[in-house]
C-alpha cells in the first residue's frame, strides 16, 4: 500500500555523508524534511542541495531536521559535494542518504516507473515530531523544487496543529488565519477570547495566534 496523509513514515537504518543513522533516533523529536533526488551530479540537484544548505537555519528554528537522498554511493556523494560548494557556494550541511539498493526509496514510494525505473522522483515528506507524514509532494526530474514554498508550508502545518485554524489561499507566516469550521462558536470563544470577524457563519477570520519560531 503506498503512503498516505497521516501514515506513521517508515523508520529505517542508512548510510549518510553524516555516518550511519536510524531515521527515528536521527529525528530526535523534531520534524523532519526528507527529499529525494534523482542522481548524483545532475545540474537542478545541485542547485536544490546548495539552496536548502542556504535556508538551514530556518529550517533549525522552526526545529525540523533536513535530509536529503540519492540512488548513488557515499563516495559520490562526497565528490558531489565538493561541486555544490565550488558551483554554487554553498557547502552540505545536512546529512544525504546513500540508497543504492533502494530500500528507503521503495519505502517511501520514491521510485515511479513511468518516470525512471532505476532513479527517485523529486519527492519531498514532511514528517511531523509525532512521525506522522503531514505532506507529501512529487515532482518530475526536470523541474527542480522551491524550498520557500516548503518552509511556508511547514508554518502551516505547525501553526495548524497548535491552534483550530486553517490558513487561507497565498498564506504568509503572520497573515490573518480561518477558525475551523469544527469548532462551535463557543468551543471557538474559549480558545479565542478577542473574537473574530464573522465573513460567512462558516468563514471566521482571526489574527494568526502567536507562534514563535
Amino acid at each position: 500500500m503506498s503512503l498516505q496523509l497521516g501514515d506513521s513514515a517508515p523508520d529505517f537504518h542508512a548510510e549518510t555523508t553524516a555516518g550511519r543513522i536510524r531515521f527515528y533516533d536521527w529525528m530526535n523529536g523534531d520534524w523532519a524534511v526528507l527529499f529525494s533526488h534523482p542522481k548524483d551530479f545532475t545540474p537542478v540537484c545541485t542547485t536544490e542541495l546548495a539552496e536548502v544548505a542556504r535556508l538551514k537555519s530556518r529550517f533549525d528554528r522552526r526545529n525540523v531536521k533536513v535530509i536529503g537522498l540519492s540512488v548513488d554511493p557515499l563516495d559520490a556523494h562526497k565528490r558531489w559535494a565538493s561541486d555544490i560548494k565550488e558551483t554554487q557556494g554553498y557547502s552540505l550541511n545536512f546529512p544525504l542518504i546513500a540508497d543504492e539498493d533502494l530500500r528507503v526509496a521503495t519505502l517511501y514510494g520514491m521510485i515511479h516507473p513511468n518516470a525512471a525505473a532505476a532513479e527517485t522522483v523529486r519527492a519531498v515528506f514532511v514528517i511531523g515530531a509525532d512521525k506522522r507524514v503531514k505532506l507529501m509532494m512529487t515532482y518530475p526530474a526536470t523541474t527542480g523544487r522551491n524550498f520557500e514554498e516548503i518552509l511556508r508550508v511547514i508554518d502551516s502545518l505547525q501553526l495548524t496543529e497548535d491552534f483550530d485554524v486553517a490558513t487561507p489561499v497565498n498564506w504568509s507566516y503572520g497573515d490573518d488565519v480561518i477558525i475551523i469550521p469544527a469548532l462551535t462558536d463557543k468551543q471557538a470563544r474559549e480558545q479565542f477570547p478577542a473574537g473574530w470577524d464573522n465573513v460567512r457563519p462558516y468563514m471566521r477570520v482571526i489574527h494568526q495566534p502567536s507562534r514563535g519560531h
